[in-house]
């Protein structure tokens, strides 16, 4: 299992941390987890769709723990237009409010935005992996972009 799906670990971890060694604590992790799982545990029968979701799940956690939030950059977000007089924050300070945004998001929302944006699974790859309906996953991504959205203006000074 490790050979065939150590890289979809780490790639999958290395978009959400954006840190290489987190990647690898990741990496690691699931793994490990793996070799602590009961022997009588049922085979995994969709080993591609576990393992990212795992990777996403593990490296949401690393998010949400980390303690130094320079590590974690995000994808760079277009802030829109600033308030007169207010100046444009720095890209860095974005990145760091938008993940501590997202490390806030319930962990459903979390897993599926992480799986829409950092992993560019489309929402019926997503459906299928979760076991849930596209338009259920279409919701829960609509309501998640709306919430980080206001907390990104809030951040840069609009009202909502």
């Amino acid at each position: 299992m490790f050979q065939a799906h150590h890289g979809l670990v780490f790639r999958t971890a290395y978009r959400i941390t954006g840190n290489a060694a987190d990647a690898e604590d990741v990496l690691q992790t699931v793994f490990l987890r793996m070799l602590k799982r009961d022997q009588a545990a049922r085979a995994l029968e969709r080993q591609e769709s576990y393992f990212r979701r795992a990777a996403i799940n593990v490296s949401l956690d690393v998010v949400r723990s980390s303690k130094d939030a320079r590590n974690v950059p995000l994808d760079e977000v277009p802030p829109g237009d600033l308030p007169q007089g207010r100046q444009q924050p720095e890209a860095k300070e974005l990145r760091e409010h938008l993940r501590a945004a997202l490390a806030r998001l319930n962990p459903r929302e979390a897993e599926i935005f992480a799986m829409r944006f950092f992993e560019d699974l489309s929402n019926q790859e997503i459906a299928k992996i979760l076991g849930i309906s596209q338009i259920h996953v279409a919701v829960i991504l609509h309501r998640t972009r709306t919430r980080l959205q206001k907390e990104v203006r809030s951040y840069i000074g609009e009202r909502s």
